[in-house]
């Protein structure tokens, strides 16, 4: 059986070899405690580990002192929203969000509700952004944190966020972006974007699954927080634990990668994925079934596509595809629950039965021939669902 083509790399993607290769002295040669301070062991593993974070600030423009590691974005997340609301005191804030967010987001911003904060869900445009009226409308006096996803996991769409973080600044209220999916696949400049928060997971960038970090800014407001997990005082007492130095390593040369390539590896994936969609819809269209994309048309991820289609049988559609093509209909992180899209429903896609959402990432290992075996095996799927659902 041909081996099936990833194109799953919102999700996750594979370990670019020149990461591994960095790592890999740290998990036999190179094993010390970073935080052992009295011999080389922990010496080696200690600027290991500043080397790496002086890969990620640079990433996105930050500096080194600014930069916390954690086990990934959703870690990052808690404690950029949960830790700096308890850092600002007991007082109730008002934190904004919206609809089209992670559900990591949403869930932390529950329990913020939980603890006796106010939290506002904004809706997004057909396109799924948010749109600068709604979100000045949203703001009060009280109101403390924005968070808001950079570029959407599930349909791709980017946020202005130049514009978001200069809204916030003028009206003294923290900006937390997450950018698991957009960082090193899009520019980022923190100084620029006024960007206050920002989380991060290495396995979206080719680096190892495990680690991630988080973006505080230290001027010009100086962000305080309060520790999430609490231990033995690492990351300057922010997020307790052994460092994974490994992952950690791993993380840092995945940044200095993306940083060298992406320049060049943004607009092969665009083309890669213009035409991707182009003829998709083409097929789906001369089989007699109506397919949309979802998200904004241009302002979007370079690597991500979603399309809905209409009148076909979901189950046919993946029996179809499952063993030729690895992709997913939305979140991976949110495909246990079995629910439908938050994100789809929020930019007006109704929840029909007869309808099949097919969510691809392209990535940094994805050749014109992956593309190719893709469009067959879509093609054959199409009139696989058609035929099946249109009965006799």
């Amino acid at each position: 059986m041909q081996k099936p083509v990833y194109l799953d790399n919102n999700a996750t993607t594979p370990l670019d070899p020149r990461a591994f290769e960095a790592m890999r002295p740290f998990f036999l040669e190179h094993f010390g405690n970073a935080m052992s301070s009295q011999h080389s062991f922990g010496w080696t593993a200690r600027a290991a580990v500043e080397t790496a974070r002086a890969q990620c600030a640079k990433l996105i423009g930050a500096e080194s002192r600014e930069i916390i590691f954690t086990s990934g974005a959703t870690e990052s997340i808690h404690l950029a929203i949960l830790g700096w609301l308890e850092a600002a005191g007991p007082e109730p804030r008002h934190v904004i969000t919206t609809a089209v967010e992670h559900k990591c987001v949403l869930e932390v911003a529950a329990r913020a509700q939980r603890n006796g904060h106010s939290v506002t869900i904004l809706p997004v445009d057909r396109h799924g952004r948010v749109e600068l009226d709604e979100l000045e409308r949203a703001m009060r006096p009280e109101t403390a944190l924005v968070s808001v996803i950079h570029g959407n996991n599930e349909i791709g769409s980017l946020n202005p966020i130049a514009k978001i973080g200069a809204l916030c600044a003028s009206r003294g209220v923290l900006l937390h972006v997450d950018a698991a999916q957009s960082v090193g696949k899009v520019p980022i400049d923190v100084r620029a974007m006024n960007v206050d928060l920002l989380s991060a997971s290495a396995h979206k960038i080719y680096g190892p699954k495990g680690a991630g970090f988080l973006f505080a800014r230290h001027t010009s407001p100086r962000v305080r927080l309060a520790a999430y997990v609490v231990g033995g005082g690492q990351e300057k007492g922010l997020r307790g634990g052994t460092h994974n130095v490994p992952a950690i390593v791993g993380f840092g040369s995945a940044c200095e990668l993306a940083a060298l390539e992406m320049t060049e590896e943004g607009p092969r994936l665009t083309g890669l994925r213009d035409r991707l969609v182009r003829e998709i819809l083409a097929s789906a269209a001369s089989l007699g079934i109506r397919g949309e994309l979802n998200g904004h048309p241009t302002e979007r991820l370079p690597n991500s596509v979603s399309l809905t289609f209409n009148g076909l049988l979901a189950d046919e559609f993946l029996l179809a595809t499952s063993s030729r093509l690895a992709y997913s209909s939305g979140s991976a992180c949110s495909s246990a629950d079995g629910g439908a899209s938050h994100v789809l429903a929020a930019i007006g896609r109704k929840d029909d039965v007869r309808a099949v959402t097919v969510r691809l990432g392209l990535g940094r290992f994805t050749t014109p021939d992956d593309v190719e075996q893709a469009l067959l095996t879509l093609r054959l799927a199409f009139e696989r669902a058609r035929i099946v659902s249109s009965g006799p």
